[in-house]
């Protein structure tokens, strides 16, 4: 089974079990990587038909199921992705002596993975995309970019690549006008612009919202513009600084599952780097997460400097509950607890690398510990910021 072929059964399965929300996002996705206007079309015909008429859901499966069987009869090229989009050895930044330093820093990234950046407040994080970007200089290694489109300059460079800072500047006039103005400067076609944008302010969910001005929409909406505005530009790379920032928790689910569908096109993949405080969420949707300490890459070393000095060879629990230090060490000796640390409220416990998450579960059930959230982290980047 084709990747293409795989996409669009996921999508029959979404309506077939009435997930039509999630379902319709996703068709629109095969849609585009169709880059056929005529599917567009009809599925723009079809949102605005669907937003007129929102209570008629078996009628817009039908309706969609249709499309979908016309997309699955167009070919698609499947891009390859095994070449990195950029390469980066041994970058340093410097802002001075006895100030800040990132790096070295050695990374590869390609198109279709989502990379996850994170780290705390002031560790490089925003030095190392304007960098990537080329808004820094940096002072030592080297930086290459394997862009498919022919570039002689940096200015031509940096029309591949798009970042978008956490704090965006304010545009005027309606939403839809700013959208078709982007591509007025790639000399599209005023029928063909009006297409392409059209779909785009369908795939994020802003056709109710297409007239209105900048100071009418939400952070969360204002977010999904500059995405769109973005993708209609199909760049190589996307770096986005703290995009989750200001959004609220099913805002945030419904941006990164909706990056994560879009880089992972099939024939016109992004290379996606994004930086959050939101942890598990960032986790969740990438390929690979890059954890800046002090400016370095960290990657599985462990942060503490006594007994634990190789996390690879512990299972590492995270648990939110309000027993007592003392009893949790108790009712976890059968299972060779190696250090219990109390952080913000929450207790990390550290066991064996042989004792298993749900052996940790039972345990905590049978003692009667009521628990109000638990999680593995042993591969998770939140055992770096343990203290």
């Amino acid at each position: 089974m084709t990747k293409a072929q795989a996409r669009i059964k996921e999508v029959f399965s979404f309506f077939e079990n009435k997930d039509i929300y999630l379902g319709y996002r996703k068709l629109m996705d095969c849609a585009i990587d169709t880059q056929n206007l005529d599917i567009y079309n009809e599925v723009i015909s079809l949102t605005d038909w669907k937003e007129t008429y929102p209570e008629k859901e078996d009628e817009l499966i039908e309706k969609s199921l249709q499309i979908l069987d016309k997309i699955s009869k167009i070919p698609i090229e499947e891009y390859n992705t095994q070449t990195p989009v950029v390469s980066g050895t041994n970058l340093v930044k410097s802002y001075g002596h006895d100030r800040f330093t990132l790096g070295p820093i050695s990374i590869n990234i390609h198109k279709g993975d989502v990379y996850g950046l994170v780290g705390e407040n002031g560790n490089g994080k925003t030095t190392l995309l304007r960098v990537l970007a080329k808004e820094l200089k940096y002072n030592k290694g080297s930086l290459d970019f394997n862009f498919d489109k022919i570039y002689h300059s940096d200015y031509d460079l940096r029309s591949n690549l798009v970042y978008i800072p956490q704090r965006t500047q304010k545009w005027y006039g309606s939403l839809k006008d700013n959208l078709k103005f982007v591509l007025s400067n790639y000399g599209i076609s005023p029928q063909e612009n009006e297409t392409r944008v059209l779909m785009m302010i369908a795939r994020f969910g802003l056709w109710n919202y297409k007239h209105l001005k900048w100071n009418e929409l939400s952070s969360g909406y204002k977010m999904r513009f500059e995405l769109a505005r973005t993708l209609l530009r199909q760049p190589e790379l996307l770096l986005l600084d703290e995009p989750l920032a200001n959004l609220d928790v099913l805002a945030q689910q419904v941006i990164l599952e909706d990056l994560k569908s879009i880089c992972n096109s099939i024939n016109n993949p992004i290379a996606l780097i994004l930086s959050s405080q939101q942890l598990y969420e960032v986790e969740k949707v990438s390929d690979k997460v890059i954890y800046l300490k002090n400016g370095a890459y960290k990657e599985n070393e462990s942060e503490d400097n006594d007994t634990i000095t190789d996390v690879k060879n512990y299972l590492i629990v995270e648990i939110d509950c309000k027993c007592e230090r003392d009893k949790l060490k108790q009712i976890f000796t059968d299972l060779h607890l190696e250090k219990l640390i109390f952080n913000g409220g929450i207790y990390v416990a550290y066991f064996p690398i042989n004792t298993t998450f749900p052996l940790v579960l039972e345990t905590l059930g049978k003692h009667k510990i009521d628990v109000t959230y638990t999680r593995n982290i042993t591969k998770s980047t939140r055992r770096f910021f343990v203290s």
